[in-house]
C-alpha cells in the first residue's frame, strides 16, 4: 500500500475559530482502495478536518493535494465534482422520498412529456438506483425501493447514503460514524459494505469511536489530539490500548 501514490495529502493544515485553534499543522494520506481511520476524543478536530476537506471549511494554512494536484475546495460542490463525498451521521436522506429519489437527490434527470413539458425521469432513478445496490450487494427488496427511506431501517438507509455517493463517482469517501445508533447486524452489514468498496479501490476516512469497528475494516489510523496529530499506527501492528493512550496523551508519537 505504501508503494501507491496517495489521492489525498493533506499537508500541514491548520484552523481557528476565533481565539480557538482547531487544527495545527495536520497532515494525513490517503491511498486508492485504503480504510483510513481518524479517532479522538470529541473536540480533537476531527470534524473541522473533515469539513476541510469537503469544502465546508477553508483552511488558514496548508495544502490539500488530490491526485497529486494542489487543489482549493472553496465550497462542497467543489470536492463533490472532484469525486470527495461526505456522508455525515444525520445522513442528509431526505425521509419521504424513496430509494431512487434520494439516490438523485438535487441532480435529478429529466425527460420530456409531450415533447416540450420537462419532468423528472422516475423510472430511470429508479432502475438506475437498483442496478447500484445490486452492483454494491446491498439488500433492500423491491418493494422497499418504493417506499419513503424513512421506513427503512438504519444500516438500509445508511446504505443507500453510501450507493448515493458511488453512483456519483466518489473516489474519496468520508464517513462520519457509520454505526453509529445501529445495532449490531446491521453493523457488521454496513462494515461489510465498506470492505467491499475498498475492493473498488475507493479511498476511505473513517471517523469512528468504535475500536471494534476501527480495527475490524481500517488500514491505518490517525489519532488527532487538541487539533495535533498525536500518532500514526497501522493496524496489524497496534492494539486498542495504545490508541486509547494516543487519544489521551499518556504515550510519546
Amino acid at each position: 500500500m505504501k508503494n501507491i501514490e496517495p489521492i489525498l495529502n493533506v499537508q500541514n493544515v491548520s484552523k481557528k475559530f476565533g481565539g480557538v485553534q482547531a487544527l495545527d499543522n495536520v497532515s494525513l494520506e490517503l491511498r486508492p482502495g485504503e480504510v483510513l481511520a481518524l479517532a479522538g476524543d470529541n473536540g480533537a478536530g476531527k470534524s473541522t478536518l473533515i469539513k476541510i476537506i469537503s469544502g465546508v471549511y477553508q483552511p488558514d494554512g496548508g495544502v490539500i493535494e488530490f491526485r497529486g494536484n494542489k487543489t482549493e475546495l472553496p465550497n462542497p460542490a467543489m470536492a463533490r465534482d472532484l469525486g470527495i463525498e461526505t456522508i455525515y451521521q444525520d445522513l442528509a436522506l431526505s425521509d419521504n422520498l424513496d430509494v431512487g429519489s434520494n439516490v438523485f437527490l438535487g441532480r435529478e434527470p429529466m425527460n420530456t412529456m409531450l415533447g416540450f413539458m420537462p419532468r423528472i425521469n422516475r423510472p430511470f432513478m429508479s432502475t438506475e438506483a437498483r442496478k447500484l445496490l445490486d452492483d454494491l450487494d446491498i439488500d433492500i427488496s423491491e418493494s422497499k425501493m418504493h417506499m419513503p427511506v424513512g421506513a427503512l431501517s438504519g444500516g438500509q438507509r445508511q446504505a443507500v447514503a453510501i450507493a448515493r455517493a458511488m453512483y456519483w463517482d466518489a473516489s474519496v469517501l468520508i464517513m462520519d460514524e457509520p454505526t453509529a445508533a445501529l445495532g449490531v447486524p446491521e453493523q457488521h452489514k454496513v462494515i461489510a459494505l465498506i470492505k467491499r468498496l475498498k475492493k473498488k479501490n475507493v479511498g476511505i476516512i473513517f471517523i469512528s469511536h468504535n475500536l471494534t469497528d476501527i480495527f475490524s475494516v481500517s488500514d491505518r489510523i490517525v489519532v488527532l489530539r487538541r487539533g495535533k496529530v498525536a500518532g500514526e499506527r497501522m493496524v496489524k501492528g497496534t492494539t486498542g490500548d495504545a490508541i486509547v493512550k494516543l487519544m489521551v496523551g499518556d504515550t510519546a508519537r
